[in-house]
């Protein structure tokens, strides 16, 4: 496996930022969009459960509408790619269900193989302590996978933004979510930074490693 080098890392990570303002004459080509659909589903996530869903909004219509349920921020219609990413909610023993069909599928294992990881799995999360913040456990998930995608993004050279200021109940009911058992965490729009956005020259504002970092 080739790596990529410590210097191209960093300058990837230091040239992303949030941005405020995409050039809307700007699209994502398709192969490069398929790549991050793709690193999206290679997402670490707790027992690979991936108890979430990445919904592509590309109605210019629907993205016109979740603007107002965005804070009116202008990178829901300007950028090229939209996504919302919702948790499945309620989480439970179908999910759990889901994943290992998705084992026997991928693995070539038999269910019959899988009953000791199911009963840890449901022991855990379905009927265990943890039954009690599954919804929290699950958003924390989802905000893997979103840190995953801008990450993805700065290195193919793509602009994003991660949205928190929206309104979930409002993209739930726009996106007509509530029926699919899906329920809005946060967004990202994704494309090209306009030359006109003062944030990108900005300088990072971070800890210092020493700040940041505890040595026990």
């Amino acid at each position: 496996m080739s790596t990529i080098s410590e210097t191209d890392l960093l300058k990837a990570l230091n040239w992303r930022y949030a941005t405020k303002k995409f050039d809307a004459s700007k699209h994502i080509p398709d192969a490069t969009w398929e790549t991050l659909r793709k690193a999206a589903s290679l997402t670490p996530s707790s027992y690979g459960l991936e108890p979430y869903r990445v919904i592509e909004i590309r109605d210019p219509k629907i993205r016109a509408a979740l603007q107002p349920a965005s804070w009116n921020q202008t990178q829901v219609v300007e950028a090229s790619h939209f996504v919302a990413i919702a948790i499945e909610t309620p989480f439970g023993a179908p999910q759990v269900d889901g994943f290992l069909e998705r084992s026997v599928r991928d693995r070539g294992v038999t269910l019959e193989s899988l009953a000791g990881y199911k009963g840890f799995i449901e022991g855990d999360l379905v009927k265990g302590p943890r039954a009690a913040v599954v919804g929290p456990w699950a958003t924390a998930q989802a905000y893997i996978l979103l840190g995953n995608l801008l990450t993805c993004a700065a290195l193919l050279g793509i602009d994003a933004c991660p949205l928190e200021g929206l309104v979930p109940a409002q993209y739930d009911e726009i996106l007509g979510l509530k029926a699919k058992g899906l329920t809005t965490v946060c967004a990202a729009a994704f494309g090209y930074r306009s030359s006109e956005d003062k944030y990108a020259s900005l300088p990072k504002i971070r800890k210092t490693l020493d700040e940041l970092f505890v040595t026990i």
